[in-house]
């Protein structure tokens, strides 16, 4: 993992820095491009080439950014999205592995 980012992880709960590291393996686990992990206007964001991801942690939830969201909306119902297409995962929510990949895959190889 970045350095960068897990300076920016170390404020944050353990529950949700065990979250963010199974999302960002299933990111790298998702895709067979190179995966470029930096920070984004202080945001930890998973970029191949210009297509990104970004994930956004809160005390008590993360938010993923991520293009094809959207396309999943109706298979993500018991998931909360946010106005600007941002799916929400609480620490004691399962995450939705098998949709996360389908996601990142359309959202980083287009």
């Amino acid at each position: 993992m970045n350095e960068e980012i897990k300076l920016y992880l170390k404020n944050y709960p353990s529950k949700i820095v065990d979250l963010f590291e199974r999302l960002r393996q299933i990111i790298f686990e998702s895709v067979n491009v190179s995966i470029e992990e930096k920070m984004w206007a202080k945001l930890p964001t998973y970029y191949a080439g210009e297509l990104f991801v970004r994930l956004i942690p809160f005390k008590d939830h993360i938010n993923i950014e991520a293009s094809a969201i959207i396309n999943y909306k109706s298979e993500l119902y018991n998931y909360k999205i946010t106005p600007k297409g941002m799916l929400q995962i609480f620490i004691d929510q399962e995450i939705p592995s098998d949709l996360l990949v389908n996601i990142f895959k359309k959202t980083l190889m287009k």
